[in-house]
């Protein structure tokens, strides 16, 4: 476990902002009328999907990436991924010119392997299990001394990841509520800090799936639970959240709420017939929420990160059940 304490704050978050800038896309936040009329408020959508290697992830991975002095890049990076945080790693350690070696499960989307490889990255593959991806990617480690860049127990990972609501909150200002999902808690806390920050009285609501929804287990708990989980379509999210990531979790975030797979599915069709934009199944989680009056947003400014796009187009989830 990495030790992150209170180094993750305003100030490296917008340290994080200026460092990745040439790099990523300030991305657009979009609104839909009909989505408005549908649940009587305002939806802000933050559009990750339209970021470089198609997910917020490029952001945290970036400013980790360059945050490493020489000696130590020149070893090059590792990491374990199911696909986004991946490529993005891959991707920020080619702009920076050093090697990266990506560690992925077997039953990885494929569009995510071809991601990462596209990249020119060393994919190592594993069981799709914690175990064995930990255990994989610290042999890569071992064998090649090159430095982890962990997708959530890493303070530069969460400070980039924090831009985003950042930038949503210079965008809107008046946001009552904002929204991500949960897996192991890197763009929360990012999130979170961010917002609480900038705008103290703001509510920041995390969804989760109800397949994999540990995050809300432990913070209905007040304590960090680890749970086996169940298959969700939502992969990014299959990750039981970080204990770091946890105890800033617990300090920034007011509730974390659970949605069903067929919310999930539902929540995403919508966003891609009414908005004409693709975003992937772990993207579509807060909305659903929203969708499934799971919060009321009654009257309420939402900004909805919407977090990645990156959809196996051949397995949609509508045509494929």
């Amino acid at each position: 476990m990495v030790e992150i304490g209170g180094s993750v704050n305003l100030e490296t978050i917008r340290e994080a902002h200026e460092r990745i800038r040439p790099y990523i896309h300030r991305t657009p936040v979009l609104t839909n009328s009909w989505l408005n009329d549908a649940c009587g408020a305002s939806l802000f959508f933050k559009c990750e999907n339209f970021q470089k290697v198609g997910a917020f992830k490029a952001r945290g991975a970036t400013n980790a990436i360059f945050a490493l002095d020489d000696e130590t890049a020149r070893f090059g990076v590792a990491t374990h991924s199911s696909g986004n945080h991946g490529a993005a790693v891959a991707r920020a350690a080619k702009l920076r010119g050093i090697p990266a070696h990506i560690v992925m499960p077997t039953n990885s989307a494929k569009v995510k392997i071809r991601a990462v490889q596209g990249y020119s990255a060393q994919v190592v593959f594993c069981e799709p299990t914690e175990e064995s991806r930990e255990l994989k990617c610290a042999d890569v480690i071992y064998k090649t001394a090159a430095t982890l860049i962990h997708s959530f127990e890493n303070e530069h990972v969460i400070a980039g990841q924090g831009t985003a609501a950042m930038e949503l909150l210079e965008d809107i200002a008046d946001l009552d509520v904002i929204m991500c999902p949960v897996g192991g808690g890197g763009l929360l806390s990012g999130t979170a800090i961010a917002a609480k920050s900038v705008r103290p009285q703001i509510k920041v609501i995390a969804v989760e799936p109800e397949n994999a929804d540990d995050a809300a287990q432990s913070f209905r708990a007040g304590r960090r639970l680890v749970t086996e989980k169940k298959f969700t379509i939502a992969d990014g999210l299959r990750t039981n959240v970080g204990e770091p990531n946890f105890a800033m979790i617990r300090q920034y975030v007011d509730d974390i709420v659970t949605v069903s797979e067929q919310a999930i599915i539902s929540a995403m069709r919508t966003i891609w017939e009414t908005m004409k934009i693709v975003i992937e199944p772990s993207a579509a989680v807060p909305y659903a929420a929203v969708q499934g009056s799971k919060i009321d947003v009654s009257g309420a400014s939402v900004g909805i990160i919407l977090t990645g796009g990156n959809v196996d187009l051949d397995a949609l989830p509508w045509s494929c059940r």
